[in-house]
């Protein structure tokens, strides 16, 4: 007999109620989807990428974000029709099994906290070029602490914190954006119209040809990851449906839009090549252009962008092991809910595990924190996969049981999710075969295996009934 999913009210779908506050508003997740993928890797890691394709990043661009496009519309339709601060893992589990979510809901938790400590630091190291009398760690300690008490108050105070954060990146990026333009055509003092000079000279537009484009895409498609805690927080917003249904439509493509926008403004004004590694693409351009005190300007974008992703991230993991909790995958002791309907216990066991990972970043970051950097590598892929496959079985029965809140359908199904799932395979082909990323993947496969197994030993001990 086939499964089918009981009647429950529209706002929860098939899921219980969340015990969790219901206070976020929409603006805050659409900011937060705006904001939550607008960080470091691409104010400052996009040189990397432009220093590899060329002019031609602006492909890369384009195929990482019409990829992260179709997983994030797929993971919208799930989250409209259930929301659940779980997101993908409980969509993973109810579909493919308690494994599943064991595996999704654990490695992203993973993966959260690790960076979180790359964060951190590189919040401390701007912090400490500022104010070079307060020692590195301190400023990490004080991020920590703000943080964690940020996100131990009302959840009101999270959304508030990354509206403002994600507000000032957007204006950075929009702001970039009509200067870069209007230096294009020689509108701004001091400027004459560019042309197509440096996008055709310099080896042209494919200096590397296509070999340029497909690394320039694995440098650049991590960037996108983040998007996925709209989702999450949308279980605590006053309408989840509607509000994640807006929250996913607006931010995919406005992300796609800046960063795609922000690339050919780039590559447009300055000659590919002549940008030195390891220095700001933005910087360089505003420099260019005559706007004074263009470092320190990107300076404070970028330890802002550090300081969003740090919250959002220990936000997101702690509702993770939240909803890990929730459905016995992870010690009952975290579901503790304050009056407020904060998970306190699980931003503490965020918290915890981020700080012994900043501690691990700041005493060996070439050593025991370099392989955890690279076990998560390749796992925002393997979330992505799961998400995939996760829409293509619970989309047949949403639109069997429940088929008026199938209100974000998924593109062209099931012909977008099965391309979205060729190229996540592909994607990962490219790693096994480039010598940056292949290090990366095998880490990244092997932390999965562990949990896979772990998941496996759990549900062979104790079955679900």
């Amino acid at each position: 007999m086939r499964e089918r999913l009981p009647e429950a009210p529209p706002t929860t779908g098939d899921l219980p109620a969340e015990p969790l506050s219901h206070s976020l508003k929409q603006r805050h997740l659409t900011m937060l989807g705006l904001g939550g993928v607008i960080g470091a890797g691409l104010f400052v890691g996009s040189g990397a990428g432009i220093g590899i394709a060329g002019p031609a990043i602006i492909c890369s661009y384009l195929l990482a974000g019409v990829l992260a496009m179709l997983v994030m519309r797929a993971l919208g339709e799930m989250s409209a029709a259930m929301p659940a601060s779980g997101s993908f893992s409980v969509y993973a589990e109810r579909a493919l099994g308690r494994w599943a979510g064991f595996s999704a809901g654990w490695l992203y938790w993973f993966l959260l906290v690790v960076v979180l400590a790359v964060e951190a630091t590189g919040a401390a190291k701007i912090a400490n070029g500022w104010v070079p009398a307060v020692d590195q760690w301190i400023w990490v300690l004080l991020f920590m602490v703000v943080f964690t008490v940020s996100n131990l108050a009302a959840v009101k105070n999270f959304g508030e914190f990354e509206f403002w954060f994600a507000a000032l990146k957007v204006g950075a990026i929009v702001l970039f954006l009509v200067l870069g333009t209007l230096a294009i055509f020689g509108v701004l003092p001091d400027t004459d119209p560019v042309g197509m000079a440096n996008l055709t000279g310099h080896g042209g537009f494919f200096p590397e040809g296509f070999g340029g484009v497909v690394a320039g895409m694995l440098a650049v498609i991590f960037a996108f990851g983040g998007l996925e805690v709209v989702t999450i927080a949308a279980a605590e917003s006053d309408d989840p449906a509607r509000s994640v249904s807006r929250a996913v439509r607006s931010a995919v493509w406005r992300i796609l839009f800046f960063y795609v926008g922000s690339m050919v403004v780039i590559v447009t004004l300055l000659p590919w090549d002549s940008l030195e590694p390891g220095q700001s693409p933005y910087v360089a351009v505003l420099d260019s252009i005559g706007i004074p005190a263009a470092g320190q300007i990107m300076n404070i974008v970028v330890f802002v962008a550090l300081l969003s992703a740090l919250n959002a991230n220990l936000y997101g993991s702690s509702r993770m092991v939240f909803s890990l909790a929730e459905r016995g995958e992870a010690p009952k002791g975290l579901l503790k809910v304050s009056g407020g309907g904060v998970p306190r216990r699980a931003v503490f066991a965020s918290v915890a595990f981020g700080f012994v990972s900043v501690v691990l970043n700041l005493l060996w970051p070439d050593t025991i924190f370099l392989y955890m950097l690279n076990a998560v590598g390749a796992v925002l892929l393997f979330v992505w996969a799961l998400i995939a496959v996760s829409q293509l079985k619970l989309r047949r029965r949403i639109e069997r049981d429940m088929p008026e809140r199938l209100t974000l359908p998924m593109w062209l199904f099931p012909y977008a999710t099965w391309a979205a799932l060729a190229g996540m395979a592909a994607v990962l082909v490219l790693m096994l075969f480039d010598d940056s990323a292949r290090p990366q993947l095998l880490w990244s496969t092997g932390a999965a295996l562990l949990v896979l197994l772990v998941a496996f030993v759990r549900e062979r001990r104790s079955p679900k009934s």
